[in-house]
């Protein structure tokens, strides 16, 4: 590895975990209605949004009631976000000369489900597709509001476990709020500032033509980019503005920027591992956590990164990728402003959240660092992950890891002080299990119709069934990301992807705040000298344990005959 790239990703470490208990702090004050500094500026914005919504911000939901208020806000979202997108033509800043591929029916709805899940899933060209009103007041404002969503699941969560002999999980329209005001609203305005200082664009010009110098026409397209950019990361998001993505010098023109969002969208989640902790009263408990996923993240980067930097195994055996002044290794797919490290980083980072904004490709990587980035998304969201979705991936295997410790003591199983009884078991296994019922299934289907193959536009064999397990796996993870090979625009593949979004989205959600009011009804029972301490190194290991194994005996047989194999074939 070499020095740049090395000092890279020590200094992300280092900013990261530096902010983690300051963030986490406020995020906590936050939503347990304490002073914070933003308070001048948010609570009369806050008091005006519940007078004219008719919400009380003293009244409580129970488990049930919360997750219906999530579930409807976020098909409520989606379909006002389909209604926009059928009509963009009728609506302001359509250009229809540069516009050309409109949206179908099935493309749309798909669309809707993809940012109202924080999927962003795009199976289209933004710049040729999107008009700006739909850009902003569609897309936008949904990463805004699904983003909080998420955050405000996460929130009720904790406080399920944190709470006890309680019926109740808070309010989720108060969680919402507090959400966009004092967390997302001020993140996305200071990243958008330091993106449009870096020269990414915010405006709404017409597209400007320009003359090449063999005389071509060039269109380049305009827009508010540094609106989406930014939240489209702090809220987990993912997506483009640009069909590019994070690879387009509109939205990530240098180094700083592509460091600067990678940051956007690992700070909150990875603080939110120290309001758990805060929250329950036992920080302890959050430190695990925290350490757990970040050594996840360093052996990614760094299997990821050895795998790049090797390159191909022909390249490997002719000695052609190993230069102290040049990128070398596989830069297929890789911008060379980025490098190996940048893109390295990237991938990692976005394959480890539900943020699909990668820049580089993924259909290009070498078939074992792509590999990583496909098992960062079947762990769960477990290494940092989306917002609040990480941080209950996370406790949900920790649970899994008790249960399995308590029954080799003999002891009943308990976490937090509360019993793991027959109906949390149900929760958790149910939790667990989800991700193989849609995301093996689907991709059978996929493999095994021809509406399925069809897709495959450049690749078969083991590289492109990877690649459609990869995007069935992104998009239950609500991650985004894809292989450039599979051309996902199709009615099958619209249509497919979506029900893994859906199921993802709003089917760990409910279960998570099933379980969460299943101990919040209990009462915490006092530490003997016969609990198991889960806030301790010994339980660390065993629940990383716990997490491969989990994916080891679900997808396995899927990685084997997928990235495994291609390496075979290739190393033959």
């Amino acid at each position: 590895m070499d020095f740049y790239s090395a000092a890279q990703y020590f200094l992300f470490l280092v900013i990261v975990t530096a902010l983690v208990k300051p963030l986490g702090g406020y995020i906590e004050r936050v939503f347990a209605g304490e002073p914070t500094t933003l308070d001048r500026l948010c609570l009369p914005v806050e008091r005006f949004i519940y007078r004219i919504t008719k919400v009380d911000p003293n009244w409580e939901m129970t488990g049930g009631e919360y997750a219906i208020c999530f579930v409807l806000f976020g098909l409520s979202g989606t379909f006002l976000l389909y209604l926009i997108l059928r009509i963009q033509h009728f609506l302001p800043w359509f250009f229809p000369q540069y516009q050309t591929t409109p949206l179908s029916g099935d493309l749309a709805l798909n669309t809707a489900i993809s940012f109202s899940t924080t999927t962003t899933w795009q199976a289209y060209a933004g710049e040729n597709t999107m008009t700006y009103f739909s850009q902003m007041v569609g897309l936008c404002v949904q990463n805004f509001l699904a983003g909080a969503a998420g955050l405000a699941v996460g929130i009720a969560f904790i406080r399920g476990l944190a709470r006890q002999v309680s019926n109740t999980l808070g309010n989720f329209w108060v969680d919402l709020t507090r959400s966009l005001l004092w967390v997302l609203v001020p993140g996305a305005l200071i990243g958008a500032v330091l993106l449009v200082a870096q020269g990414v664009p915010m405006n709404f010009h017409h597209y400007a033509v320009a003359t090449a110098v063999e005389g071509q026409k060039q269109v380049i397209p305009q827009g508010p980019v540094a609106a989406l950019e930014i939240i489209k990361n702090l809220g987990t998001n993912g997506g483009g503005f640009f069909n590019a993505n994070g690879a387009h010098p509109y939205e990530n023109p240098t180094p700083f920027t592509n460091f600067l969002e990678m940051l956007s969208i690992v700070l909150i989640p990875a603080a939110l591992t120290n309001t758990f902790g805060r929250m329950v009263r036992q920080p302890q408990q959050g430190w695990v956590f925290y350490w757990v996923m970040v050594l996840f993240f360093c052996l990614g980067l760094a299997y990821v990164h050895h795998f790049e930097q090797r390159g191909t195994p022909a390249l490997s055996e002719a000695n052609l990728q190993h230069s102290q002044k040049q990128s070398g290794g596989n830069m297929e797919g890789k911008e060379v402003r980025f490098g190996i490290g940048g893109s390295t980083l990237t991938a990692v980072v976005t394959s480890n959240t539900a943020t699909g904004s990668y820049n580089s490709q993924d259909d290009s990587y070498t078939s074992l660092g792509g590999m990583v980035l496909l098992v960062n998304m079947l762990l769960g969201e477990v290494i940092f992950g989306g917002l609040g979705s990480g941080l209950y991936s996370m406790v949900m295997a920790a649970a899994i890891a008790a249960f399995l410790a308590g029954l080799m003591v003999g002891r009943t199983p308990e976490y937090l002080g509360k019993k793991i009884g027959p109906a949390e078991n149900k929760m958790i296994v149910l939790y667990a299990l989800t991700s193989s019922v849609f995301i093996l299934p689907l991709t059978a289907l996929a493999v095994s119709t021809h509406a399925g193959l069809s897709g495959l536009t450049t690749n078969s064999g083991p590289h492109g069934f990877t690649g459609i397990l990869f995007a069935y796996t992104s998009c239950f993870a609500n991650n985004g990301q894809s292989f450039g090979g599979l051309n996902a625009s199709t009615p099958f593949y619209n249509l497919t992807t979506a029900v893994a979004m859906l199921a993802g989205r709003f089917g760990l959600g409910v279960l998570a705040l099933a379980l969460a009011a299943l101990f919040g009804r209990q009462r915490s029972t006092p530490s003997t000298v016969g609990t198991l301490p889960t806030h301790s190194l010994t339980f660390g290991l065993l629940l990383s344990a716990c997490l491969v194994i989990i994916v080891a005996l679900s997808h396995l047989p899927a990685l084997v005959i997928g990235p495994v194999l291609e390496r075979l074939l290739l190393g033959g």
